[in-house]
């Protein structure tokens, strides 16, 4: 979830005048917290964004990058397992091959980010030539000879919040939390207002909302408002309402639409009584079959924040499964 994060701080770096360096985990052997495609930033001052091991090889990886901005020269580097670094160990007992590129194309992260705004799958591609931006998803590869490598990506989750109550702001604070984007429909005028703090509060600690976390929130006056539905092939649409009348016609345009995820709140019974209602619009069964209801992993819960948890948890398993799918 931190690729938009650290592409924004290389290409931040780069409008101050500092000259940056993009690393790339291109190959994995045995356990590693990250996996191949995962990518720091590092600039010449020193600073950074990103990830590759959840902190045990991240300064030993600074270094390295500051060395090849003094050197001018790509390369590809082993830590842990078989890395002729002994004393920088993986306590995962892993190896990670990677490689450090001074970027040197002043529209390469400019590129990337255009692709994230617009939600498109994208690359990017490393090698001789340095970092390049592709326009489309490319499966992975490395080759460990010549050290080209190319690694795509699909957009991060958007979660789209439907519904009234409690839930719908404890969901869209996790779910922020989280790192989604979010979208947020409701009747209730005070969820409105909510919605458009810019502060939330997780584990009792009062935070900004990132600015790539922006609540877009809209008021529901009708129940057939379906052209307020926005949705993609990385949506996750999630209906929350307790009133299940407001459901049926916007979720019968939801099934219509691109999605990789659609759950509903709410009981057997009221699953029963919202298929009934979604056939009676004509609504296929084999779609009908996709829904999540009850929603989350666990069920029967009684609180808000436990059933933004259950949820998030469901949301979450389901994109990596889609994720995965797409790219065997």
């Amino acid at each position: 979830m931190d690729l938009a994060q650290t592409l924004q701080f290389l290409d931040s770096a780069q409008k101050s005048g500092l000259r940056t360096v993009l690393v790339t985990v291109c190959g994995v052997e045995g356990s590693s917290m990250r996996g191949p495609g995962t990518i720091m930033g590092v600039a010449e001052d020193g600073q950074f964004a990103g990830s590759l091991s959840g902190g045990c090889i991240e300064n030993a990886v600074v270094s390295e990058a500051l060395d090849v901005l003094a050197k001018g020269q790509a390369r590809t580097v082993r830590f842990g397992a078989g890395s002729p670094y002994l004393d920088i160990k993986l306590p995962c007992g892993g190896g990670l091959d990677v490689s450090f590129h001074v970027i040197e194309d002043a529209g390469f992260t400019g590129a990337c980010l255009a692709s994230i705004v617009a939600r498109a799958p994208f690359s990017i591609a490393t090698g001789i030539g340095g970092a390049a931006h592709v326009a489309e998803w490319r499966k992975a590869s490395f080759d460990a000879v010549s050290g080209e490598a190319v690694f795509g990506h699909y957009p991060a989750p958007h979660m789209q919040i439907i519904g009234h109550g409690a839930g719908v702001m404890a969901l869209a604070d996790l779910a922020s939390a989280y790192g989604c984007t979010l979208r947020v429909l409701t009747p209730d005028k005070q969820l409105v207002e909510q919605c458009a703090v810019k502060r939330i509060t997780v584990n009792r600690i009062t935070v900004n909302r990132g600015a790539g976390n922006k609540i877009a929130v809209h008021h529901l006056k009708q129940t057939n408002q379906t052209e307020l539905l926005q949705s993609d092939a990385w949506t996750a649409t999630v209906f929350l309402f307790h009133d299940h009348d407001w459901e049926i016609d916007l979720m019968a345009a939801a099934l219509q639409m691109p999605h990789f995820y659609l759950g509903a709140m709410g009981g057997r019974r009221a699953h029963e009584f919202r298929c009934e209602a979604l056939l009676a619009l004509g609504v296929a069964q084999s779609q009908l079959d996709r829904i999540h209801a009850p929603i989350g992993l666990f069920h029967s819960s009684r609180d808000p924040q436990t059933l933004a948890l259950s949820a998030l948890a469901e949301v979450v398993r389901t994109y990596e499964e889609t994720v995965w799918d797409a790219r065997v």
